[in-house]
Protein backbone atom coordinates (compact mmCIF):
# COMPACT_ATOMS: atom_id res chain seq x y z
CA UNK A 1 0.00 0.00 0.00
CA UNK A 2 1.29 3.47 -0.85
CA UNK A 3 2.30 5.77 2.08
CA UNK A 4 1.04 9.01 2.13
CA UNK A 5 3.10 11.76 2.93
CA UNK A 6 1.48 14.72 4.38
CA UNK A 7 2.22 18.56 2.30
CA UNK A 8 0.72 21.47 2.77
CA UNK A 9 -0.81 23.36 -0.54
CA UNK A 10 -1.68 27.40 -0.35
CA UNK A 11 -5.27 27.68 -1.88
CA UNK A 12 -4.17 31.00 -3.11
CA UNK A 13 -0.81 30.51 -5.37
CA UNK A 14 -0.29 26.60 -5.28
CA UNK A 15 2.86 26.62 -3.25
CA UNK A 16 3.73 22.94 -1.51
CA UNK A 17 5.31 23.49 2.23
CA UNK A 18 5.79 20.38 4.78
CA UNK A 19 4.86 21.51 7.34
CA UNK A 20 1.69 23.74 8.31
CA UNK A 21 2.13 27.84 8.61
CA UNK A 22 0.34 30.63 9.36
CA UNK A 23 1.56 33.13 6.24
CA UNK A 24 2.36 31.43 2.98
CA UNK A 25 5.77 32.45 2.10
CA UNK A 26 5.46 32.64 -1.40
CA UNK A 27 2.07 34.96 -1.72
CA UNK A 28 2.13 36.02 1.67
CA UNK A 29 -1.57 35.29 1.63
CA UNK A 30 -2.86 34.22 5.76
CA UNK A 31 -4.49 31.40 6.68
CA UNK A 32 -4.32 30.01 3.17
CA UNK A 33 -2.34 26.99 3.89
CA UNK A 34 -4.67 23.87 3.27
CA UNK A 35 -3.37 19.96 4.19
CA UNK A 36 -3.25 17.12 1.77
CA UNK A 37 -2.41 13.75 1.40
CA UNK A 38 0.12 12.63 -1.66
CA UNK A 39 1.50 9.57 -2.18
CA UNK A 40 5.43 9.13 -2.08
CA UNK A 41 7.23 8.61 -5.39
CA UNK A 42 8.47 4.92 -4.53
CA UNK A 43 5.20 3.98 -2.86
CA UNK A 44 3.28 5.38 -5.69
CA UNK A 45 5.31 3.65 -8.30
CA UNK A 46 4.56 0.24 -6.50
CA UNK A 47 1.09 0.34 -6.00
CA UNK A 48 0.90 1.53 -10.26
CA UNK A 49 3.04 -1.54 -11.37
CA UNK A 50 6.49 -1.14 -12.26
CA UNK A 51 5.96 -0.73 -16.20
CA UNK A 52 8.87 -0.99 -18.92
CA UNK A 53 9.39 2.10 -21.38
CA UNK A 54 8.88 1.76 -24.74
CA UNK A 55 10.63 3.17 -27.63
CA UNK A 56 9.49 5.87 -29.74
CA UNK A 57 10.54 7.40 -33.18
CA UNK A 58 12.47 11.00 -32.71
CA UNK A 59 12.29 13.74 -36.04
CA UNK A 60 14.72 16.43 -37.18
CA UNK A 61 13.64 19.70 -37.29
CA UNK A 62 13.45 19.77 -41.03
CA UNK A 63 10.16 18.85 -42.29
CA UNK A 64 6.49 19.82 -43.28
CA UNK A 65 5.27 22.07 -41.57
CA UNK A 66 0.87 23.02 -42.01
CA UNK A 67 -0.77 25.71 -39.93
CA UNK A 68 -3.14 24.39 -37.88
CA UNK A 69 -7.03 25.11 -38.91
CA UNK A 70 -9.14 27.76 -37.47
CA UNK A 71 -12.67 27.87 -35.87
CA UNK A 72 -13.60 31.70 -37.08
CA UNK A 73 -16.47 32.56 -34.26
CA UNK A 74 -17.69 35.29 -36.11
CA UNK A 75 -16.55 38.21 -32.77
CA UNK A 76 -13.57 40.04 -34.83
CA UNK A 77 -11.68 41.13 -31.51
CA UNK A 78 -12.03 37.73 -30.03
CA UNK A 79 -10.74 35.98 -33.74
CA UNK A 80 -7.88 38.45 -33.26
CA UNK A 81 -7.04 38.07 -29.59
CA UNK A 82 -6.54 34.17 -30.42
CA UNK A 83 -4.26 34.88 -33.80
CA UNK A 84 -7.35 34.21 -35.98
CA UNK A 85 -9.53 31.87 -34.32
CA UNK A 86 -9.71 28.54 -31.91
CA UNK A 87 -7.75 25.93 -32.80
CA UNK A 88 -9.20 22.50 -32.54
CA UNK A 89 -7.39 20.37 -29.81
CA UNK A 90 -6.18 23.95 -27.54
CA UNK A 91 -7.20 24.65 -23.96
CA UNK A 92 -7.57 28.75 -23.01
CA UNK A 93 -7.35 29.92 -19.33
CA UNK A 94 -9.86 33.05 -19.57
CA UNK A 95 -9.31 34.57 -16.10
CA UNK A 96 -11.33 37.84 -14.84
CA UNK A 97 -13.13 39.62 -11.57
CA UNK A 98 -16.55 38.98 -11.03
CA UNK A 99 -18.97 40.54 -12.99
CA UNK A 100 -16.94 41.70 -15.54
CA UNK A 101 -18.28 39.65 -18.34
CA UNK A 102 -17.01 36.68 -18.98
CA UNK A 103 -20.01 34.71 -18.74
CA UNK A 104 -21.59 37.32 -21.09
CA UNK A 105 -19.32 37.40 -23.92
CA UNK A 106 -18.82 33.06 -23.76
CA UNK A 107 -22.54 33.27 -24.11
CA UNK A 108 -22.56 35.05 -27.38
CA UNK A 109 -19.42 33.38 -28.66
CA UNK A 110 -21.04 29.80 -28.21
CA UNK A 111 -24.22 31.09 -29.64
CA UNK A 112 -22.52 32.68 -32.65
CA UNK A 113 -20.63 29.51 -33.06
CA UNK A 114 -23.90 27.00 -32.92
CA UNK A 115 -25.58 28.90 -35.28
CA UNK A 116 -22.58 28.16 -37.91
CA UNK A 117 -23.19 24.74 -37.04
CA UNK A 118 -20.84 23.84 -34.73
CA UNK A 119 -21.83 21.51 -31.62
CA UNK A 120 -21.36 23.69 -28.42
CA UNK A 121 -21.37 22.53 -25.36
CA UNK A 122 -21.73 25.18 -22.11
CA UNK A 123 -21.31 23.21 -18.42
CA UNK A 124 -21.82 25.81 -15.66
CA UNK A 125 -20.80 24.70 -12.35
CA UNK A 126 -21.87 27.38 -10.38
CA UNK A 127 -25.19 28.62 -12.28
CA UNK A 128 -28.26 26.37 -12.56
CA UNK A 129 -29.57 25.77 -16.31
CA UNK A 130 -32.36 28.34 -15.34
CA UNK A 131 -29.83 30.82 -15.00
CA UNK A 132 -27.67 30.55 -18.05
CA UNK A 133 -31.09 30.45 -20.17
CA UNK A 134 -31.98 33.72 -18.41
CA UNK A 135 -28.92 35.07 -19.81
CA UNK A 136 -29.27 34.09 -23.08
CA UNK A 137 -32.95 35.26 -22.85
CA UNK A 138 -31.64 38.94 -22.22
CA UNK A 139 -29.01 38.93 -24.65
CA UNK A 140 -31.60 37.77 -27.25
CA UNK A 141 -30.00 34.22 -27.86
CA UNK A 142 -32.39 31.70 -26.64
CA UNK A 143 -33.26 30.36 -29.83
CA UNK A 144 -29.47 29.39 -30.57
CA UNK A 145 -28.63 25.43 -30.51
CA UNK A 146 -25.97 25.51 -27.57
CA UNK A 147 -26.33 22.57 -25.12
CA UNK A 148 -26.08 23.35 -21.96
CA UNK A 149 -25.45 21.47 -18.38
CA UNK A 150 -24.92 22.40 -14.64
CA UNK A 151 -22.43 19.79 -13.77
CA UNK A 152 -18.93 19.67 -11.72
CA UNK A 153 -17.77 16.04 -12.15
CA UNK A 154 -15.60 15.92 -14.83
CA UNK A 155 -15.62 11.68 -14.74
CA UNK A 156 -19.46 12.62 -15.68
CA UNK A 157 -18.55 15.52 -18.09
CA UNK A 158 -15.68 13.52 -19.89
CA UNK A 159 -18.17 10.45 -20.60
CA UNK A 160 -21.59 12.89 -21.73
CA UNK A 161 -19.33 14.60 -24.31
CA UNK A 162 -17.85 11.44 -25.97
CA UNK A 163 -21.62 10.60 -26.57
CA UNK A 164 -22.75 11.56 -30.27
CA UNK A 165 -21.07 13.97 -32.46
CA UNK A 166 -17.77 15.07 -31.15
CA UNK A 167 -18.11 19.11 -30.09
CA UNK A 168 -16.43 21.89 -31.90
CA UNK A 169 -16.66 24.16 -28.18
CA UNK A 170 -16.68 23.30 -24.63
CA UNK A 171 -17.19 25.73 -21.71
CA UNK A 172 -16.24 25.15 -18.83
CA UNK A 173 -17.24 28.09 -16.15
CA UNK A 174 -15.60 27.39 -14.07
CA UNK A 175 -12.40 25.51 -13.28
CA UNK A 176 -12.60 25.95 -9.67
CA UNK A 177 -15.85 23.77 -9.16
CA UNK A 178 -14.98 20.86 -10.84
CA UNK A 179 -13.48 17.72 -8.86
CA UNK A 180 -12.44 14.37 -10.28
CA UNK A 181 -12.50 10.87 -8.39
CA UNK A 182 -8.89 10.62 -9.26
CA UNK A 183 -7.78 13.23 -6.23
CA UNK A 184 -8.70 12.73 -2.65
CA UNK A 185 -9.38 16.30 -1.81
CA UNK A 186 -12.09 18.82 -1.60
CA UNK A 187 -13.42 20.51 -4.42
CA UNK A 188 -11.82 24.33 -4.91
CA UNK A 189 -8.72 23.06 -3.64
CA UNK A 190 -4.98 23.41 -6.13
CA UNK A 191 -4.67 19.44 -6.04
CA UNK A 192 -8.72 19.19 -7.53
CA UNK A 193 -8.12 22.01 -9.78
CA UNK A 194 -4.72 21.01 -10.87
CA UNK A 195 -6.05 17.07 -11.67
CA UNK A 196 -9.97 18.38 -13.08
CA UNK A 197 -7.60 20.63 -15.67
CA UNK A 198 -5.36 17.49 -16.55
CA UNK A 199 -8.60 15.50 -17.13
CA UNK A 200 -9.98 18.19 -19.37
CA UNK A 201 -6.86 18.84 -21.21
CA UNK A 202 -6.18 15.30 -21.54
CA UNK A 203 -10.07 15.35 -23.28
CA UNK A 204 -9.32 18.16 -25.54
CA UNK A 205 -5.70 16.61 -26.74
CA UNK A 206 -7.63 13.37 -28.10
CA UNK A 207 -10.77 14.51 -29.55
CA UNK A 208 -9.99 17.64 -30.88
CA UNK A 209 -12.33 20.09 -29.01
CA UNK A 210 -11.52 23.04 -28.37
CA UNK A 211 -12.30 23.56 -24.09
CA UNK A 212 -12.11 27.00 -22.66
CA UNK A 213 -11.62 26.88 -18.72
CA UNK A 214 -13.30 29.94 -16.95
CA UNK A 215 -10.97 30.67 -13.72
CA UNK A 216 -11.52 32.88 -10.39
CA UNK A 217 -8.83 36.09 -9.77
CA UNK A 218 -7.08 36.48 -6.41
CA UNK A 219 -7.58 40.24 -5.04
CA UNK A 220 -4.62 40.96 -7.00
CA UNK A 221 -5.93 40.13 -10.15
CA UNK A 222 -4.08 36.82 -10.91
CA UNK A 223 -6.23 33.83 -11.71
CA UNK A 224 -6.39 31.89 -8.95
CA UNK A 225 -5.43 28.48 -8.34
CA UNK A 226 -1.43 26.34 -8.95
CA UNK A 227 0.58 28.55 -11.33
CA UNK A 228 0.96 25.18 -13.36
CA UNK A 229 -2.16 25.09 -15.12
CA UNK A 230 -1.24 28.09 -16.65
CA UNK A 231 1.60 26.02 -17.99
CA UNK A 232 -0.56 23.28 -19.17
CA UNK A 233 -3.08 24.90 -20.99
CA UNK A 234 -2.47 26.55 -24.42
CA UNK A 235 -3.43 30.23 -23.96
CA UNK A 236 -4.43 32.38 -20.98
CA UNK A 237 -6.67 35.56 -21.68
CA UNK A 238 -7.18 37.68 -18.93
CA UNK A 239 -10.76 39.64 -19.06
CA UNK A 240 -9.93 43.31 -17.63
CA UNK A 241 -12.16 46.70 -17.40
CA UNK A 242 -13.28 48.68 -14.57
CA UNK A 243 -16.82 48.89 -13.07
CA UNK A 244 -16.97 52.46 -13.22
CA UNK A 245 -16.31 52.66 -17.27
CA UNK A 246 -18.69 51.16 -19.98
CA UNK A 247 -16.01 49.16 -22.03
CA UNK A 248 -14.15 45.32 -21.11
CA UNK A 249 -10.58 44.91 -22.28
CA UNK A 250 -9.47 41.15 -23.25
CA UNK A 251 -6.11 40.56 -23.33
CA UNK A 252 -3.66 37.77 -24.18
CA UNK A 253 -1.25 36.58 -21.75
CA UNK A 254 0.09 33.87 -23.79
CA UNK A 255 -0.63 32.04 -26.94
CA UNK A 256 1.06 29.31 -28.16
CA UNK A 257 -0.88 29.85 -31.69
CA UNK A 258 -0.64 33.24 -32.11
CA UNK A 259 0.70 36.91 -31.01
CA UNK A 260 0.66 37.63 -27.25
CA UNK A 261 0.43 40.72 -25.52
CA UNK A 262 -2.44 41.35 -27.86
CA UNK A 263 -5.29 43.50 -26.87
CA UNK A 264 -9.12 43.15 -27.89
CA UNK A 265 -11.88 45.86 -27.47
CA UNK A 266 -15.43 45.84 -25.85
CA UNK A 267 -18.14 47.78 -25.06
CA UNK A 268 -21.15 47.11 -22.05
CA UNK A 269 -23.95 47.56 -23.88
CA UNK A 270 -27.62 46.42 -23.33
CA UNK A 271 -27.50 43.80 -26.02
CA UNK A 272 -24.21 42.50 -24.56
CA UNK A 273 -20.91 43.05 -25.62
CA UNK A 274 -20.25 44.70 -28.75
CA UNK A 275 -17.02 44.87 -30.39
CA UNK A 276 -15.02 47.88 -30.27
CA UNK A 277 -13.48 48.96 -33.99
CA UNK A 278 -11.60 52.14 -32.87
CA UNK A 279 -10.52 51.93 -29.33
CA UNK A 280 -8.26 55.11 -30.08
CA UNK A 281 -11.35 57.31 -30.40
CA UNK A 282 -12.81 55.51 -27.46
CA UNK A 283 -9.90 56.80 -25.28
CA UNK A 284 -9.41 59.87 -26.35
CA UNK A 285 -13.90 60.65 -26.33
CA UNK A 286 -14.59 63.85 -24.20
CA UNK A 287 -10.68 64.67 -23.45
CA UNK A 288 -10.13 68.54 -22.26
CA UNK A 289 -7.06 69.13 -24.46
CA UNK A 290 -7.08 72.97 -22.83
CA UNK A 291 -6.43 71.37 -19.60
CA UNK A 292 -2.63 71.27 -18.54
CA UNK A 293 -1.25 67.94 -17.04
CA UNK A 294 -2.99 65.87 -19.85
CA UNK A 295 -0.32 63.97 -22.76
CA UNK A 296 -1.74 61.65 -25.19
CA UNK A 297 0.40 58.83 -25.64
CA UNK A 298 0.79 56.98 -28.54
CA UNK A 299 0.94 53.32 -27.37
CA UNK A 300 1.20 49.72 -28.56
CA UNK A 301 -0.64 46.97 -27.47
CA UNK A 302 0.72 43.99 -29.53
CA UNK A 303 0.18 44.58 -32.93
CA UNK A 304 -2.16 47.40 -32.41
CA UNK A 305 -1.01 51.13 -32.02
CA UNK A 306 -3.61 52.54 -29.18
CA UNK A 307 -3.93 56.54 -27.86
CA UNK A 308 -4.60 56.93 -24.36
CA UNK A 309 -4.78 60.29 -22.99
CA UNK A 310 -1.86 60.55 -19.57
CA UNK A 311 -3.27 62.91 -16.96
CA UNK A 312 -1.08 64.37 -14.16
CA UNK A 313 -2.06 66.51 -10.67
CA UNK A 314 0.76 67.87 -9.36
CA UNK A 315 0.06 69.92 -6.28
CA UNK A 316 1.55 71.16 -3.37
CA UNK A 317 1.82 69.11 -0.11
CA UNK A 318 1.07 70.11 3.74
CA UNK A 319 2.05 66.16 4.67
CA UNK A 320 5.68 65.20 6.09
CA UNK A 321 5.46 61.86 3.25
CA UNK A 322 3.63 63.55 -0.55
CA UNK A 323 1.16 61.26 -1.95
CA UNK A 324 2.29 59.31 -4.80
CA UNK A 325 -1.26 58.12 -6.66
CA UNK A 326 -1.08 55.96 -9.85
CA UNK A 327 -3.77 54.10 -11.83
CA UNK A 328 -3.17 52.44 -14.88
CA UNK A 329 0.42 52.88 -14.89
CA UNK A 330 3.09 50.83 -12.56
CA UNK A 331 3.93 53.44 -9.42
CA UNK A 332 7.70 52.15 -9.83
CA UNK A 333 7.97 53.58 -13.36
CA UNK A 334 6.49 56.72 -11.64
CA UNK A 335 8.97 56.95 -8.89
CA UNK A 336 11.76 56.54 -11.85
CA UNK A 337 10.49 59.27 -13.84
CA UNK A 338 10.14 62.06 -11.16
CA UNK A 339 13.59 60.90 -10.03
CA UNK A 340 14.77 61.63 -13.11
CA UNK A 341 12.84 65.07 -13.50
CA UNK A 342 14.36 66.25 -10.13
CA UNK A 343 18.15 65.02 -10.84
CA UNK A 344 18.35 65.58 -14.64
CA UNK A 345 16.24 68.41 -15.27
CA UNK A 346 16.18 70.21 -12.07
CA UNK A 347 12.69 70.34 -11.04
CA UNK A 348 12.07 70.46 -7.67
CA UNK A 349 8.81 67.77 -6.87
CA UNK A 350 9.68 66.24 -3.08
CA UNK A 351 7.47 68.51 -1.80
CA UNK A 352 4.14 68.02 -4.30
CA UNK A 353 1.38 65.42 -4.21
CA UNK A 354 1.40 63.57 -7.68
CA UNK A 355 -1.47 61.95 -8.99
CA UNK A 356 -1.28 60.26 -12.27
CA UNK A 357 -3.96 58.62 -14.27
CA UNK A 358 -4.38 56.78 -17.30
CA UNK A 359 -7.82 57.90 -19.15
CA UNK A 360 -10.39 55.43 -20.00
CA UNK A 361 -9.57 52.50 -17.42
CA UNK A 362 -6.84 51.06 -19.79
CA UNK A 363 -3.39 49.87 -18.13
CA UNK A 364 -0.35 50.36 -20.07
CA UNK A 365 2.66 48.08 -19.68
CA UNK A 366 5.51 49.36 -21.78
CA UNK A 367 8.12 51.82 -21.28
CA UNK A 368 7.50 53.55 -23.85
CA UNK A 369 4.61 55.98 -21.86
CA UNK A 370 7.66 58.10 -19.51
CA UNK A 371 8.14 60.72 -22.26
CA UNK A 372 3.82 60.87 -22.11
CA UNK A 373 3.70 60.78 -18.35
CA UNK A 374 6.47 63.19 -18.05
CA UNK A 375 5.13 65.58 -20.16
CA UNK A 376 1.86 65.48 -18.04
CA UNK A 377 4.35 66.24 -14.90
CA UNK A 378 5.69 69.04 -16.15
CA UNK A 379 2.76 70.13 -17.48
CA UNK A 380 0.45 70.26 -14.37
CA UNK A 381 3.74 71.76 -12.29
CA UNK A 382 4.38 74.67 -14.96
CA UNK A 383 0.60 75.51 -15.57
CA UNK A 384 1.45 75.47 -19.70
CA UNK A 385 -1.21 73.76 -21.46
CA UNK A 386 0.11 70.98 -23.96
CA UNK A 387 -0.15 71.19 -27.75
CA UNK A 388 -3.60 69.54 -28.28
CA UNK A 389 -2.55 68.12 -31.84
CA UNK A 390 0.48 66.85 -30.48
CA UNK A 391 1.35 63.03 -29.27
CA UNK A 392 4.57 61.61 -27.20
CA UNK A 393 6.32 58.23 -26.84
CA UNK A 394 9.59 57.29 -25.63
CA UNK A 395 11.49 55.79 -23.06
CA UNK A 396 13.24 57.62 -20.53
CA UNK A 397 16.71 56.59 -19.12
CA UNK A 398 18.31 56.45 -15.45
CA UNK A 399 20.77 59.26 -17.09
CA UNK A 400 18.02 61.63 -18.83
CA UNK A 401 17.95 60.57 -22.67
CA UNK A 402 15.34 59.73 -24.13
CA UNK A 403 15.78 56.24 -25.95
CA UNK A 404 14.05 55.12 -29.45
CA UNK A 405 11.28 52.32 -28.77
CA UNK A 406 9.94 50.29 -32.03
CA UNK A 407 7.16 50.63 -34.12
CA UNK A 408 7.16 54.34 -34.73
CA UNK A 409 5.57 54.28 -37.71
CA UNK A 410 2.62 52.75 -36.53
CA UNK A 411 2.22 54.80 -33.88
CA UNK A 412 2.48 58.34 -35.90
CA UNK A 413 0.02 56.46 -38.58
CA UNK A 414 -2.69 55.90 -35.92
CA UNK A 415 -2.73 59.17 -34.42
CA UNK A 416 -2.37 60.34 -37.76
CA UNK A 417 -6.17 58.99 -38.46
CA UNK A 418 -7.30 61.24 -35.47
CA UNK A 419 -6.12 64.33 -36.60
CA UNK A 420 -2.69 64.61 -34.35
CA UNK A 421 -0.52 66.31 -36.65
CA UNK A 422 3.18 66.52 -34.67
CA UNK A 423 4.61 64.49 -32.59
CA UNK A 424 7.36 64.26 -29.60
CA UNK A 425 9.43 61.32 -30.06
CA UNK A 426 13.35 60.31 -29.86
CA UNK A 427 15.88 60.85 -32.50
CA UNK A 428 14.47 58.29 -34.77
CA UNK A 429 16.61 55.46 -36.05
CA UNK A 430 15.25 55.96 -39.43
CA UNK A 431 15.26 59.45 -40.39
CA UNK A 432 15.40 59.15 -43.55
CA UNK A 433 11.84 57.81 -43.68
CA UNK A 434 9.01 60.05 -44.33
CA UNK A 435 6.83 59.94 -41.25
CA UNK A 436 2.92 60.64 -41.40
CA UNK A 437 3.31 63.69 -38.76
CA UNK A 438 5.93 66.93 -37.86
CA UNK A 439 8.54 64.99 -35.58
CA UNK A 440 10.20 67.07 -32.97
CA UNK A 441 13.05 65.01 -31.61
CA UNK A 442 13.88 64.72 -27.66
CA UNK A 443 17.04 63.35 -27.15
CA UNK A 444 17.07 64.50 -23.41
CA UNK A 445 14.53 64.84 -20.73
CA UNK A 446 16.07 68.64 -20.32
CA UNK A 447 14.83 69.64 -23.91
CA UNK A 448 11.63 68.16 -22.92
CA UNK A 449 11.30 70.46 -19.68
CA UNK A 450 13.10 73.68 -21.54
CA UNK A 451 10.00 73.71 -24.37
CA UNK A 452 6.97 72.98 -22.07
CA UNK A 453 8.03 75.78 -19.61
CA UNK A 454 9.01 78.46 -22.50
CA UNK A 455 5.98 77.59 -24.32
CA UNK A 456 4.01 78.21 -20.68
CA UNK A 457 5.97 81.22 -20.33
CA UNK A 458 4.76 82.47 -24.08
CA UNK A 459 1.27 81.72 -23.61
CA UNK A 460 1.04 83.65 -20.52
CA UNK A 461 2.71 87.07 -21.99
CA UNK A 462 0.37 86.93 -25.20
CA UNK A 463 -2.94 86.17 -23.20
CA UNK A 464 -5.61 88.51 -22.89
CA UNK A 465 -5.29 91.92 -20.37
CA UNK A 466 -7.51 92.49 -17.84
CA UNK A 467 -9.70 94.96 -17.89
Amino acid sequence: MAKTRTSFACQNCGAISQKWQGKCDACGEWNSMSEEGNPTGIGAQAARGARKGRVFPLQGLAGENQSPPRIMTGIGELDRLTGGGFVPGSVLLLGGEPGIGKSTLLIQACATLANQGHRVVYISGEEAVAQVRLRAERLGLAKSPVELAAETSVEDIVTTLMQGRAPSLVVIDSIQTMWTEMVESTPGTVTQVRGSAQALIRYAKTSGATVILVGHVTKDGQIAGPRVVEHMVDAVVSFEGDGGHHFRILRAVKNRFGPTDEIGVFEMTGGGLSEVANPSALFLAGRDAASPGAAVFAGMEGTRPVLVEVQALVAPTALGTPRRAVVGWDPARLSMVVAVLEAQAGLRLGQHDIYLNVAGGLRINEPAADLAAAAALVSSLTGAQLPPETVYFGEVALSGSVRPVVHAGLRMKEAAKLGFRAAVAPPSQQEGEKMPLSVTSCAHIATLVADIAAAGAQSKRSGPRAV
